[in-house]
């Protein structure tokens, strides 16, 4: 088997020892070839030349999940293009602060472990198809967001690259002082809903909004934070759209999802299985896409694709 690594060696879990030996580890099982990335969209640009180059079974990524989006990307090309006739198996050894979709697919969270799992399943000849999200001409993997969750992304992404690590503590602290911070001047944008019977559903005064592709939304830590239970790799989209952004009426809806009680608020518009969103914003918002801020847009068509990844992980 012919297998190519890409590693991201600034991912927040990532060392020089872990890498080193994961990377034994798989050459010692395949014919491996190592890439690291360099700088930011290198992951895509690798898994495209891979791709072009040919002769590769699988690429597997180490990394969070934005080297995984740029990978998934790289193979696949825009949701335009036609999908691949010939494809590498995908595998993904965690490497990120979250790693929100390698969880999602039942993939252990420890690099290490992951390595093993994904041998034994290289070796067996498992893969498994799920359903990707789109947005725009984007493929995403687990969620997007427009208003204040794309802020603190971006606020974080900037903490990063001043030194600072992504810890848990930090991305609550962060979330918690730009809430705060927008709640009077966060601009509202209307969000458009097509449900699984192709009826509209028009939410024009909303404060913040995501869609999701996976539950759940986030970790924060060891802990799941679930926007939408019932979104899955095999279904339609998730929404979840909120028409305000008073503490007093948001308070209770974090609580329960800190709790994991049933996300459910009067300001809440909610549905774990649609068929496409769209966001119309009169001012340029800011975006995130898998956690990666994308920058503002004014409008953004969210859509999903059935079975257009094959990816090395456990059986649903």
């Amino acid at each position: 088997m012919r297998a190519l690594l890409i590693v991201n060696p600034y991912a927040t879990a990532t060392t020089p020892a872990g890498r080193d030996t994961l990377a034994h580890t798989l050459g010692a099982r395949m014919d491996l070839t190592v890439e690291q990335t360099t700088h930011r969209g290198h992951a895509e640009e690798l898994a495209q030349r891979a791709l072009s180059d040919g002769g590769y079974d699988a690429i597997v990524v180490h990394g969070g999940d934005g080297s995984v989006n740029e990978v998934v990307n790289g193979l696949l090309g825009t949701p335009a293009d036609p999908k691949p006739t010939a494809q590498p198996r995908l595998g993904i050894i965690p490497g990120g602060s979250a790693n929100v979709f390698a969880r999602a697919l039942g993939i252990d969270a420890d690099p290490l472990l992951a390595t093993a799992q994904l041998i034994e399943l290289l070796e067996s000849g498992a893969q498994r198809g799920v359903n990707l999200g789109i947005a725009d001409d984007r493929w995403f993997l687990f969620n997007c967001g427009m208003g204040i969750d794309a802020r603190v992304v971006e606020v974080m992404e900037a903490k990063r690259n001043k030194g600072k690590a992504a810890t848990p503590g930090r991305y609550l602290f962060t979330t918690v002082v730009t809430f705060l911070r927008h709640r009077a001047d966060q601009e509202r944008f209307e969000v458009t809903v097509t449900d699984r019977d192709g009826q509209h559903h028009v939410l024009p005064e909303t404060s913040f909004a995501f869609v999701l592709n996976t539950t759940p939304w986030t970790y924060l830590g060891g802990k799941i934070i679930e926007t939408n239970p019932g979104t899955s790799l095999s279904g339609g989209l998730g929404v979840f759209a909120s028409s305000t952004m008073s503490v007093a009426r948001n308070l209770p809806l974090a609580t329960r999802l800190l709790v994991r009680a049933d996300p459910h608020a009067r300001h809440l518009f909610r549905d774990d299985d649609v068929e496409a969103v769209r966001f119309d914003s009169p001012v340029a918002l800011p975006v995130q896409i898998d956690g990666d801020y994308v920058g503002e847009r004014l409008t953004i068509d969210f859509g999903y694709r059935a079975d257009a990844l094959s990816v090395v992980a456990p059986p649903a």
